[in-house]
């Protein structure tokens, strides 16, 4: 976090721990406030930056979408695979100036960023961790898109289109949904104007919102568990089955056209505290594990909300039950997209 940023953050009131905005002093006031307007700080996620004259190229061949239809006024959800197609990371990308941005969990930056470096060898492309080179906030809710005009100046026509402002980059990720990067000698400014019409909340309340819309984030404990498919990513537009090979491709496309996926990722529900990395197990696996959970938030309600990978089959005929077949009962909510089928 940038310090002029975090020194700006707890004159305002936050609690900021290992990084992260935890809340500005009442956590379940925002949780109840997430169902309006929120502006929430995102330090505690990473940014890797590209630079040169080989980036789309290299990065074509290492990711999941088509970096080719990256243009500097749009977005693209995208991934990185293992050879054995299971996510490494998944990022919302776009272009800022020079720069080709992915924005991902703080807690596998690093390991990201040395993973794709090792394939660099003589491209004309430099990476490099970005993360405390702009500040980055996201605006969600009914009134998001009138407070980020009143602060940014300009708005993206359409979701997964950006707009280069005089004071940084607007990316529109979602009907009512912005990411904003912004210069760091703007933020103050651009958080007091966003205030008026938006409730400052911690980061626990915009990971809610983002698992509530079905968007998933690959962190540490969920490292190569899980092929794009698995947690939705094709129906996010997150993966290109035209653009050709990358690593992991034949394991993804084998997933796509040959056979049927037997996992998918669900939205539920819980009465309990949850974690990712937790499993699920339903009684017809005879003690397995049937799933695995993606991501996980407290609710505005109670409870934890969560996004589940889990066998299609064992959802279909069985409760889920987190940690223990014995454990808290998941209670299935729906998704706010249709999955596309299999083929």
């Amino acid at each position: 976090m940038i310090e002029s940023w975090k020194t700006f953050l707890l004159s305002q009131g936050a609690v900021i721990e290992n990084g992260a905005v935890q809340h500005f002093g009442d956590p379940a006031a925002e949780r109840a406030a997430a169902l309006g307007t929120v502006v929430a700080d995102l330090s505690q996620l990473g940014l890797i930056a590209f630079r040169g004259e080989d980036t789309t190229t290299f990065l074509q061949g290492q990711l999941t979408n088509d970096v080719r239809a990256l243009r500097a006024d749009t977005a693209q959800w995208n991934g990185l695979c293992n050879p054995k197609g299971r996510l490494l990371g998944n990022f919302l990308m776009w272009r800022q100036g020079d720069d080709t941005c992915l924005q991902l969990a703080g807690d596998i930056t690093a390991s990201v960023l040395k993973r794709l470096s090792m394939f660099i060898l003589r491209a004309k492309v430099a990476a490099r961790d970005a993360s405390d080179e702009t500040v980055r906030v996201v605006v969600a809710g009914p009134q998001a898109a009138a407070a980020v005009q009143a602060a940014m100046g300009a708005l993206p026509e359409a979701p997964m289109r950006t707009a280069a402002v005089s004071n940084g980059w607007v990316v529109r990720v979602g009907a009512d949904k912005f990411v904003l990067s912004i210069a760091p000698g703007e933020a103050a400014a651009v958080w007091q104007t966003l205030r008026q019409s938006a409730t400052p909340v911690g980061a626990p309340v915009w990971d809610w919102l983002r698992l509530t819309a079905g968007i998933p984030m690959i962190v540490a404990a969920t490292q190569e568990l899980f092929v794009p498919q698995m947690v939705n990513y094709e129906a996010l537009g997150g993966v290109s089955f035209q653009k050709g090979c990358y690593t992991g491709q034949e394991i993804v496309a084998r997933s796509q056209y040959l056979g049927k996926l037997k996992r998918r990722m669900f939205l539920a529900h819980v009465d309990a505290e949850a974690a990712p990395g937790d499993a699920v197990y339903s009684a017809d696996l005879e003690g397995q594990a049937s799933g695995t959970v993606v991501n996980a938030a407290a609710a505005p309600g109670g409870g934890y909300d969560l996004l589940v990978v889990a066998q299609i089959e064992s959802v279909a005929t069985q409760t889920l039950h987190l940690r223990a077949l014995d454990g808290p009962a998941l209670t299935l909510k729906p998704l706010p997209y249709a999955l596309p089928e299999q083929g």
